[in-house]
């Protein structure tokens, strides 16, 4: 990666393959304080399609922070998340055995000629349509278990699922429905016209499934979290890991949670010098949970603004979600309860302590109770707190919450603002919540 001009704003439209890591090319280096916009393709399903993808997903190129050093953090404030697509399709998925080796979502062939990575071309519709360029077999690794097509309205605030002639219309017209970016690589998965639970409603609120800094090691971009990553330790392809201890150069950017969205604040490590802030992964809406293990990708438009947090050694992102999206327990106090807390603090001789702020601390794992202790553990670093204190502030002021299944969490708490002073992040948590 070579240093570029140092630019205020910064728009990208260039993506990787697949992987994340220290030699993918930089989109270019924006200013401290400056803005980066990304025009971001779908990730998950049409990569997942797509046999020349080394990673699930399809992220723009890492973008050089100017004065991000390793040990430093960056704060990516979400100003705007646009959904550009007008129908996506999603749903639970199968894989075909003969069509990878150890992991569908990296080390894929064709079945029939056994070219590893096979261009393909997309021909016609429906799950058969990803043809192998050398010897025109079905070379998809993947295809539906059950699966529907989503149609948005223009102000995609609903989105409502097609039967089986609106979806197979949407999947004669995939790239443009899709609005698949020209510089994408990936085949639009609405080709694939599943048809499963037509009717059904949904309300739609965009959100960032991967989106942070790059690792130190090179990865597939969707095993850039602990539970994804578990499929890389011991894998023979070329980005497997001997241990758990390998896995822990993750920077934890495909979260899957949906609070990161427009207004949240994202605090992510910084593991090479110029950060490497990611984006991709978009999704018009999902659950908690992801339960699916996928939901609707959409390309779309992200802006963002980026701070160097100077001396602040994460091991994974903390989130400041919008307010509204924070637990009832863990919001900022009201005047009036600080007013009630103030008189039972007098009335029994202690002095109050209510400056605190909220925070999330991410953690991840082969489950959700690792990826719960994962979070304690980075909690505990963070605040320099026993784990006893973590889990008494987290049960008294905060809680977990479940980004995917099997383990991505949000661990919740209302922190000293003292402690957060100390670690150079009081300001953003003040700014967030108008503390």
């Amino acid at each position: 990666m070579s240093q570029q001009e140092i630019q205020q704003e910064l728009y990208v439209d260039q993506y990787t393959l697949g992987l994340v890591g220290p030699d993918q090319e930089w989109a270019g280096t924006v200013a401290d304080g400056g803005t980066i916009e990304t025009y971001t393709p779908p990730a998950c399903w049409g990569p997942m399609i797509t046999p020349e993808f080394r990673g699930g997903h399809e992220v723009t190129r890492p973008i050089r922070v100017e004065g991000a050093e390793v040990g430093d953090a960056v704060a990516l404030h979400i100003r705007d998340v646009e959904v550009t697509s007008m129908a996506t399709s999603t749903g639970s998925m199968t894989e075909r055995e003969d069509a990878f080796g150890d992991d569908p979502f990296v080390d894929r062939r064709c079945p029939e000629c056994g070219t590893d990575w096979p261009e393909t071309t997309l021909e016609g519709t429906g799950e058969d349509a990803v043809r192998c360029d050398e010897c025109g077999a079905d070379a998809s690794p993947f295809g539906f278990e059950y699966g529907y097509t989503v149609a948005f309205d223009d102000d995609h605030a609903v989105g409502v699922t097609l039967d089986e002639d609106a979806a197979h219309e949407v999947a004669e017209d995939a790239h443009e429905v899709m609005d698949i970016p020209e510089n994408s690589r990936q085949h639009p998965i609405v080709a694939f016209e599943p048809d499963e639970m037509p009717g059904t409603l949904g309300r739609l609120r965009p959100f960032i499934g991967n989106v942070g800094t790059t690792p130190p090691i090179t990865m597939p971009d969707s095993h850039n979290a602990g539970d994804f990553g578990q499929y890389l330790i011991g894998a023979e392809h070329d980005y497997g890991l001997e241990s758990e201890a390998d896995l822990e150069d993750r920077t934890d950017g495909h979260m899957d949670i949906p609070q990161v969205r427009a207004g949240a604040t994202l605090i992510c490590p910084v593991a090479v010098d110029g950060a490497g802030v990611y984006v991709g992964d978009l999704h018009a809406n999902q659950g908690d949970g992801e339960l699916s293990l996928h939901t609707t990708d959409v390309t779309g438009t992200v802006r963002m603004d980026v701070e160097v947090i100077e001396g602040l050694e994460l091991d994974g992102p903390i989130l400041l979600p919008n307010e509204e999206d924070l637990p009832f327990i863990s919001k900022p106090y009201s005047d009036e309860e600080r007013e009630a807390g103030r008189e039972l603090a007098d009335e029994h001789g202690v002095d109050l302590a209510d400056d605190m702020g909220p925070i999330q601390v991410i953690g991840s794992g082969a489950t959700v109770n690792d990826a719960t202790q994962n979070a304690f553990d980075r909690a505990g670093e963070l605040l320099d707190m026993s784990e006893g204190e973590v889990r008494s502030r987290c049960t008294f002021t905060g809680g977990v919450q479940i980004g995917r299944l099997p383990g991505v969490v949000q661990l919740d708490m209302l922190a000293p603002l003292s402690v957060l002073e100390d670690r150079g992040i009081a300001h953003l948590v003040c700014e967030q919540y108008g503390l």
